[in-house]
Order: C-alpha cells, then structure tokens, then sequence
C-alpha cells in the first residue's frame, strides 16, 4: 500500500497527482493547495477518470504518506529570470507547508524552486534522515543534456550536478571522449535557456517534470533502483557542507544515497565549486 500526498496541485503537481492515479502505482491520493477552487477542481477532475483509487483533500493526512511531492508556490514565467529569483516568493509557501508536515515520516520530493535550497529547508527543519529529502531536478536536466548530446550525434552516459539553475554542471568528462571548451560552454548555455523556451511557448514545463518525478516514485517505492542525479542536503560531500545541491546518488526503497567520489575534470570542479559558493549564499538567508 502505497500513499501519495501533493502539496500544491498546480500544472506540475496536477500532472504527478494525475500520472500516479492513473498509472496505478498508487492506492491512495492526498491533494492539498490554498487555492481551494483549484484543489476541488483537481480532485473532481481525477474522480471522473477510471481510477478506483481513494483521493482526500484531508490536509490531516498528508503527515502519514508514504511518499510526498511539494510543488507549491510561484513557477517561473518568461518575467522571472532565474529559478533562484523565486525564492522570496516561495519561501513563505515553504514555511506554510511546514505544518503539514510535522511528524512526517515518508520520502519528501521537492519540486519548488528554487529546489535546491527548499530542499535544504525542509530537511533541516523537519530533521529528515538526508536520503529522506529528495530534490528534483537532476533527471530532467541530464534528460536534456541527452537531448543536446544527440543532436551532436554524441552517446553516452549524460549526468548534469550542480544546481537546478543557471549553476548546473553538465559532465563532460564522462562521455568517453574529449569535448573542447567552446563546445562545452555552448551546450552549457543550451541546458540555461531549455526550459524558458518551453515557458514561452506554452507557459510552463510540466510532461518532463512529471514524467520523471514518476519515474523516482517509483524508485522509492522499490519498484526499481537506479543511478541518477538529485539534490541532497550535503555533509562534506563534494566538499560542501550548509547547502544541498544535486549530486550522483542511487535511489530505492531506502531513500536516495550519494554516490561519493565522482571523478570530475578541472572544468567540472570549477563549476561545481561555483554552483555550491552560490547555493551556500542563498542557504544561509535561511532560518534553519
């Protein structure tokens, strides 16, 4: 028996609430947002499909889930720059989801941006376990480094760390072959701008998102395990401390256990290093 909470049912949590439900990966479903309008919508909605599967809108319930998503708050817009320009908005959602989450016992997946630094949020302040607190990003961002590699008629393993932001750190190094500096910094500023372009031309992401926030569902239900990237709040890992930012973990049933000791290039550590100085400065606005 699997129970899935969502804690904001907008175009992201409304596609992993809907994808879950109707998949059958789940045997019962939490939904929660301030907007009410929306909240009822959304159940209603999932209710007329063909699923059988129990759906509350009992905010009360959402501590006992096995499995919680929190993608509540603002998404980025074609007005808003950055993921990290998010942060003042979204803080205060944060806060308030807090409450919902006391004694919290499950697997926590944070969506929300800026991802990196709620996830450090939420873990510190609910004392979860690290493999316990999950961000996402890493999947989707390694999914369109893919994307761009293929388009170079280039294979191979494609893994992108770092922050879920400007400040990601795509590896090259392990591709098998030599990729020259102006290539790297040219796909670098591909992976930047990916997900804007789809913003402006249908107002927000939302299939790739939630295809993968599927995908690690599933990993933590154990239905599989596997090597990806995803932000953990870090201690001495990569050499970061006070901050959580995506690294190699592996993901099952027990949660999402960093992998230590990646090789990386010289390129990639100055990335990184740039990647952890950025997200420890936001960290520490933090009242964890």
């Amino acid at each position: 028996m699997t129970s899935l909470a969502v804690l904001g049912v907008g175009r992201i949590g409304g596609e992993c609430a809907f994808a879950a439900t109707t998949l059958g990966i789940i045997d019962e479903l939490i939904l929660a947002d301030v907007y009410k309008p929306l909240l009822r919508a959304q159940a209603l909605d999932l209710l007329h499909t063909n699923t059988d599967i129990p759906i509350s809108t009992e905010t009360g319930r959402i501590h006992d889930a096995d499995i919680c998503i929190f993608a509540a708050g603002s998404p980025r817009n074609p007005s808003i720059k950055t993921r990290a320009d998010l942060f003042d908005a979204n803080l205060s959602v944060a806060e308030a989801c807090i409450q919902h989450l006391g004694g919290f016992g499950g697997k926590l997946i944070v969506v929300s941006n800026p991802m990196d630094v709620f996830c450090y949020y939420f873990q510190k302040k609910l004392g979860m376990p690290q493999e316990d607190c999950i961000g996402f990003g890493g999947q989707l961002d390694s999914r369109r480094f893919e994307v761009a590699l293929g388009s170079r008629g280039i294979d191979g393993p494609a893994f992108v760390i770092g922050e879920h932001g400007e400040h990601q750190v795509p590896l090259f190094s392990h591709l098998g072959r030599e990729m020259p500096l102006p290539e790297r910094e040219k796909i670098l500023a591909e992976l930047r701008g990916a997900s804007m372009e789809v913003i402006s031309g249908k107002g927000g992401t939302a299939f790739g998102p939630a295809s993968h926030i599927i995908d690690l569902v599933r990993m933590l239900k154990g239905e599989k395990s596997d090597t990806i990237t995803a932000a953990l709040s870090l201690n001495g890992e990569y050499g970061y401390s006070n901050c959580a930012m995506g690294v190699p973990v592996r993901v099952s049933s027990n949660g999402a256990k960093v992998i230590p000791n990646w090789p990386l290039d010289a390129w990639e550590r100055g990335q990184l290093d740039e990647a952890g100085a950025f997200l420890k400065s936001l960290c520490r606005r933090l009242d964890v």
